[in-house]
């Protein structure tokens, strides 16, 4: 096929060149190629855990995995790609088949590697790559697009010893160790509390862990053998300090809980009090509620009340730490969160706006982008949860040329471009929901708009409704700009390499839930979304709340007529 198309163009190019008289307007196509997915044997999360996402950034063209001590990086295979390639020129109809090519030194044997998508690959098939360093694909649709992947192996390797000062150094390049001790520790009597250089799923001989002391007078060697199996020596020294290890301490609070973590000394207890502030009484955190390694503590602290502040103290061994203080975030909800304030643009009376005339917006919706040609498909109604004020009603229409689906979120709609909205994601935040609760009524047509060729085994299934949440926290050189407003992440709907959506896999991303249903209830129904955090360290800057009547809204796919009406959002803080 595509020697064909590109034997067709270049005729008629020659047609062109001879003939002064006819103009060369041939609408070349324009096909990006992306990676839609990528897994590798042995992926695990950021933090070693099982629960793993794989990272894929379509603006860089760049993805990111993370496996765990298990494989082999520089023999690591993988277990499934999937690509797309579609033509964004409205004025060609042509498709193609992307192709798929990767560095021949990088493959455990290129000629057999495989030249398009595969989710299982059978015998014919070796899939398996040297990751030790980036490497480089190369999707080729009408044009080539070259894609980075980069795989993070997480191997955790630990040694804690008898009266260590400071965490041990180790570097895997070199097999090397080295352990500092206070100077009243006996070398050639040293009790090993912890011993993992080949991470957790490898092994160490002579295991000096399993002897009640070790003799590391002099620098010692070890065999390891790493969890796929390779074998490496590694030479262990320990050796005398003057320092020491004072109790250092550092809150960090969210609405109901604090954490208190620091330094101690090797083989102390820590102490932990608090009290609210101008109370004389101190409470004594539960050794329970504290996890140390010889080194370190995280103390936890719960049941406190938001907005308060409070004061603590920390002991461990002969060191203290003084009186320090920590106010914890106060409970916040979203302004007009049950979207009774409403009114309609003074230059436009088709574009219904979810603020009061003269006030502040929280949310918006993609109204501006749809009275372009048509009328508005997110606006109010009488037909509320709680028996007064309003709802938001939000309805999937094709309006003219295109699908869209009605929807209301936290931010501010930017700019049309074409037929497309360009649309600033999240509000500044600074609290630490657990959940989210609302009510809503759903009508679930079939689905009969695709946007996409790849959407299209979509069509005649129901369509369904979506509505997450997310927390942000974003430093001060993360943000996106759209003149000279800063915003979390600018949205740009329209098809192709520039298109930019929301990814849960943002790693700014510190929390995130959701509710999807493709069920029609007629009645008012509350629901309850989860609020998931996988980044506990960090406090969010800003929030982000979407609610659509067809979950593939962003992809001009759903079903014309689904209507989802949505009313009394809260946020829970437990």
């Amino acid at each position: 096929m595509k020697h064909i198309y590109r034997n067709i163009l270049f005729l008629i190019a020659l047609m062109a060149c001879a003939s002064c008289d006819i103009k060369n307007d041939i609408p070349y196509p324009i096909v990006h190629g992306q990676i839609t997915e990528f897994e590798v044997e042995g992926q695990c999360g950021e933090d070693g855990g099982e629960n793993f996402t794989t990272i894929i950034d379509k603006e860089k063209r760049q993805v990111n995995i993370y496996v765990n001590d298990t494989v082999n990086i520089k023999n690591l295979r993988i277990k499934k790609i999937t690509l797309t390639g579609a033509t964004y020129n409205p004025d060609v109809n042509y498709q193609d088949t992307p192709s798929l090519d990767i560095e021949p030194a990088k493959c455990s044997d290129y000629n057999r590697f495989p030249k398009n998508a595969f989710s299982k690959p059978d015998s014919r098939f070796d899939t398996r790559v040297d990751f030790s360093k980036p490497v480089k694909f190369v999707v080729s649709t009408y044009q080539d697009y070259e894609w980075t992947v980069k795989v993070t192996q997480i191997i955790i390797r630990e040694i804690e010893v008898e009266n260590q000062v400071g965490k041990a150094v180790i570097d895997p390049d070199l097999c090397n160790a080295v352990v500092y001790v206070n100077k009243s520790q006996k070398l050639s009597e040293l009790k090993v509390n912890k011993f993992t250089l080949g991470g957790k799923s490898g092994t160490v001989s002579p295991d000096p862990s399993k002897a009640t002391h070790y003799d590391f007078s002099d620098i010692c060697r070890f065999t390891v053998r790493t969890g796929w199996d390779e074998t490496q020596i590694w030479r262990v020294s320990v050796q005398h300090t003057e320092e020491e290890i004072k109790t250092t301490a550092t809150a960090f609070a969210r609405n109901h809980q604090a954490i208190i973590s620091g330094d101690k000394p090797n083989n102390t207890e820590p102490l932990v009090e608090y009290r609210k502030k101008g109370e004389s009484v101190w409470n004594k955190v539960d050794i329970a509620d504290i996890k140390t390694t010889s080194t370190t503590y995280k103390a936890t602290i719960t049941n406190l009340e938001a907005g308060t502040e409070y004061e603590y103290k920390v002991a461990s061994g002969k060191y203290e730490v003084e009186m320090q203080a920590f106010t914890t975030a106060t409970l916040q909800q979203m302004p007009n969160s049950s979207f009774d304030d409403w009114h309609t643009d003074a230059s436009n009376a088709k574009l219904y706006c979810p603020w009061a005339a003269g006030g502040t917006s929280f949310w918006d919706t993609g109204n501006r982008g749809a009275t372009t040609v048509g009328n508005s498909n997110s606006f109010p109604t009488d037909d509320n949860s709680t028996g007064s004020g309003k709802a938001a009603y939000l309805e999937s229409k094709y309006i003219v040329i295109k699908f869209a689906a009605g929807n209301i979120f936290t931010g501010t709609y930017l700019k049309t471009d074409g037929t497309n909205g360009i649309l600033g994601f999240g509000k500044p935040f600074t609290a630490f929901p657990t959940k989210l609760t609302f009510d809503y009524k759903y009508t679930s047509k079939e689905i009969d708009k695709v946007g996409d060729k790849s959407m299209e085994y979509l069509k005649g299934r129901p369509d369904s409704c979506n509505i997450y949440i997310a927390l942000w926290h974003i430093e001060d050189g993360d943000y996106e700009q759209f003149q000279g407003d800063k915003y979390p992440i600018i949205i740009k709907t329209k098809p192709g390499q520039d298109q930019n959506l929301f990814s849960v896999n943002d790693p700014r991303v510190i929390a995130y839930g959701n509710f999807t249903s493709g069920t029609t209830v007629t009645s008012w129904t509350p629901e309850t979304i989860e609020v998931k955090y996988k980044n506990t360290e960090v406090a969010p800057t800003h929030i982000l709340v979407v609610a659509s009547s067809s979950k593939y809204g962003d992809f001009f796919t759903g079903g014309v007529g689904s209507t989802l009406v949505l009313d009394n959002l809260k946020l829970i803080y437990e």
